[in-house]
């Protein structure tokens, strides 16, 4: 069976779909426009390994659209950089719709994970997420449950102010892409380097090369060392080769590749002298790793026969055909070469702007032609070459680093201050909740009772206690004559309850009469049913059962408490009780047995610090613990 191949962990992808269904030579015009709208801004960038492109999809007749995909390795600025034209694009061209994602998924909404409805989750955020008009949508759940991409682009056309997130949302993600493209020029890096004649021919005429070589020079093995022993290619005249000073322009993350490894070069390239100009043999140094990077590239992909298969033109010409651009027309008719016309006009066109595309697709075809045209030395002795960047950047960006962590722990701790006000029962809110210090003796143990019991009392169901936010509420049809007598029978059988814990309470009552509220307001008095009675046998029954077993002392009851002081309870034997069944103090057990797990955590994450946590009940630590 054929298995679907995952994406590339080092991809992103996209899609752009226009609002209105366009035939193929619209889809060709908006294409140029694009094209022409971001050419200023990738026009000097140097890309890690693909460059910004877009083609022409058919796969889908009913929604013809533009696409492309971009591998930016391990330089995460080209794919944010993507981002940032993609909603650019979307700014300059309302009528589209554009999704980007990569192996991960929908990393949009990773981005903005702690500003996300708590209704979204991986699993359902498919076909939901898109940038349009230079903003964020999502389709909301309650509009299309499980929309399909047709589904969703119709929604964001007739309905797109319903899509629009807040602005949490908004602002996590533009943050990410607001210093572009600024940020884009400032990751370029000139440097100075001492390189063979050929090298300098090929990055004079292909400046983008250069991530050729830095990737044919990082992603080295044992094969392709072979090539850069030998240096057939680059360095025809071995040691007696000429170096020649240029200025190469890379991003940072190539510079940092090249630099930060240790690489002997080969016995036939002609290193100076260590000991004499420090300056010109590290130059040298970097420009021996970016002649044996085209070197290994070279032959390796020569060997792959990459180059070759066929020209871009008959490919796209076959493309044509196969999506029906011609209607079956007659080859030589005259519409026929209008359409063709039309095409190769956009070929040309197009051209201009998928150069680089086509350069990175079949390197050493342009190598070869490069190489073929006339060069010496002396064409570089003459040219001024400007000093290096500055590269501090290399070794200060502990600081940048630690920079972002803070801006995360900082989102992270918002987040959890936001669900634990959420969560914070209404009596900690009124009263000023239980008690946080963490000072032992200042810590009241009753207030663990009292919080889980107005935790344990929320609505909740089998996945928890906590009522979701921004619920969508349904119209309810209410029997009220029904909800009173429910309600009335609960809290007969409540009240009993509480009255028999206690008989000689003062909020409570010894009798075994109920009174309710007429509609005139005058008091009903009710005797017990015959359900209470029954329920009252059955709880002496049960008692009694339980009082020959020994499950009654691993509890602590009501008057076993009182009689004892609290230091060495658990050394106290059971000689004193009372041979009856007591009552167990269900608060007191509580507590103990949170108490008991929350020690034996040692201090360390665990279950109870974790849901009295929920509470918003912070345990003080033991002082005395370790000593």
């Amino acid at each position: 069976m054929a298995t679907e191949s995952r994406p590339s962990y080092d991809t992103v992808f996209y899609s752009i779909f226009p609002d209105s269904t366009l035939s193929t030579t619209a889809l060709q015009s908006l294409h140029l426009e694009i094209l022409n709208h971001i050419s200023p801004h990738i026009s000097e960038y140097i890309w890690q390994h693909d460059p910004f492109s877009l083609s022409i999809s058919t796969a889908t007749a009913s929604l013809p659209h533009l696409h492309g995909k971009l591998r930016f390795g391990d330089n995460l600025e080209d794919e944010w950089f993507t981002v940032f034209l993609l909603f650019d694009i979307s700014r300059a061209f309302p009528n589209l719709s554009i999704r980007v994602w990569d192996s991960d998924g929908e990393f949009l909404l990773i981005e903005a994970a702690f500003h996300l409805p708590r209704w979204l989750k991986p699993e359902n955020s498919d076909n939901r997420m898109f940038i349009r008009g230079g903003h964020v949508h999502i389709i909301p759940r309650k509009s299309l449950l499980n929309p399909s991409l047709a589904d969703s682009l119709n929604f964001l056309i007739n309905h797109d102010e319903e899509s629009l997130t807040g602005e949490a949302v908004q602002n996590a993600i533009k943050s990410r892409i607001a210093e572009y493209p600024e940020r884009a020029k400032r990751n370029m890096h000139n440097v100075r380097v001492r390189v063979p004649v050929l090298v300098a021919q090929v990055l004079k005429h292909e400046p983008c090369f250069i991530s050729l070589a830095v990737e044919g020079f990082y992603d080295r093995d044992i094969d392709t060392m072979k090539y850069a022993l030998k240096m057939e290619r680059f360095l025809s005249k071995g040691k007696e080769e000429e170096l020649v000073l240029v200025n190469v322009k890379m991003s940072r993350a190539m510079y940092a590749q090249l630099m930060q490894q240790t690489f002997q070069g080969p016995k036939c390239y002609p290193m100076p002298s260590r000991s004499g100009d420090v300056a010109g043999y590290v130059e040298a140094e970097l420009g021996m790793k970016i002649a044996c990077g085209f070197e290994m590239m070279y032959w390796q992909r020569k060997k792959e026969g990459e180059e070759g298969k066929g020209s871009t033109w008959s490919k796209y010409l076959d493309s044509l055909q196969k999506s029906g651009y011609f209607e079956g027309l007659i080859p030589g008719s005259k519409e026929y070469k209008r359409l063709m016309e039309n095409a190769e006009e956009y070929y040309r066109k197009s051209n201009l702007f998928v150069k680089t595309s086509e350069m990175m697709s079949a390197p050493v075809k342009r190598i070869d032609e490069i190489l073929a045209l006339p060069h010496s030395a002396d064409d570089f002795s003459v040219q001024e070459v400007p000093p290096s960047d500055d590269d501090s950047w290399l070794y200060s960006g502990e600081e940048e680093l630690n920079s972002a962590l803070q801006e995360r722990q900082k989102e992270l701790e918002l987040y959890n201050l936001k669900q634990k006000n959420k969560q914070k029962p209404k009596e900690s809110q009124d009263n000023g909740g239980p008690s946080t210090s963490t000072d032992v003796d200042d810590f009241d143990l009753s207030d663990i009772a009292k919080t889980m019991q107005a935790f344990v009392h929320k609505v909740s169901s089998y996945k928890g206690a906590e009522v979701p936010e921004n619920s969508d509420l349904e119209e309810v049809d209410l029997d009220v004559d029904r909800f009173i007598q429910d309600m009335e029978s609960v809290m007969r059988r409540q009240g009993y309850e509480d009255t028999s814990k206690d008989v000689d309470s003062e909020e409570g009552s010894s009798s075994d009469m109920e009174y309710d509220v007429s509609e005139d307001g005058t008091d009903i008095v009710e005797e017990d049913d015959g359900e209470d009675t029954f329920m009252h046998s059955y709880e002496d029954a049960l008692n009694n059962e339980l009082k020959n077993t020994t499950l009654k002392k691993s509890f602590v009851h009501a008057n076993e408490e009182s009689s004892k002081k609290i230091e060495g309870a658990s050394n106290a034997t059971d000689l004193d009780m009372d041979e009856d069944f007591t009552p167990v103090d269900v608060d007191l057990n509580l507590v103990k047995n949170l108490l008991n797990s929350f020690s034996s955590q040692e201090g360390l994450p665990g279950p109870t610090s974790n849901l009295l946590g929920l509470m918003g009940v912070k345990l003080p630590q033991d002082a005395n613990k370790g000593k």
